[in-house]
């Protein structure tokens, strides 16, 4: 089992920037790839970016250039830097890891508003 505690979700203004961690617990040493989606009102959840172990990332089209996504292995980390932000990027983040076995495991969500 994997635990994820996310943080820094807020309000920003159109152009601003935020910050999101989430902190891995548990069994962490089967963790692969460490990500996070996101799921407007109305919409179906989508990728916003990922990163495996040693691999390379793979962004949304509509955050490329504005989000940055990293990792602190030795912490159980995962960021995603926000900058420029849109009215469009509002909604619930989720942080997500898989596993070497295939298993995904996703945190409660945290609110991103962007007010134009």
């Amino acid at each position: 089992q994997v635990q994820l505690a996310e943080s820094g979700g807020g309000l920003a203004q159109a152009g601003g920037s935020l910050r999101l961690s989430c902190v891995a617990s548990g069994s962490i040493f089967r963790i692969n790839v460490m990500g996070w989606y996101r799921q407007a009102p109305g919409k179906q959840r989508e990728l916003v970016a990922v990163m495996p172990r040693g691999g390379s990332t793979n962004y949304a089209d509509s955050v490329k250039g504005r989000f940055t996504i990293s990792r602190d292995n030795a912490k159980n980390t995962v960021f995603l830097q926000m900058n420029s932000l849109k009215p469009e990027d509002t909604g619930v983040y989720y942080c997500t890891v898989g596993t070497l076995g295939g298993t995904d495991y996703w945190g409660q969500g945290t609110q991103v508003t962007v007010s134009s």
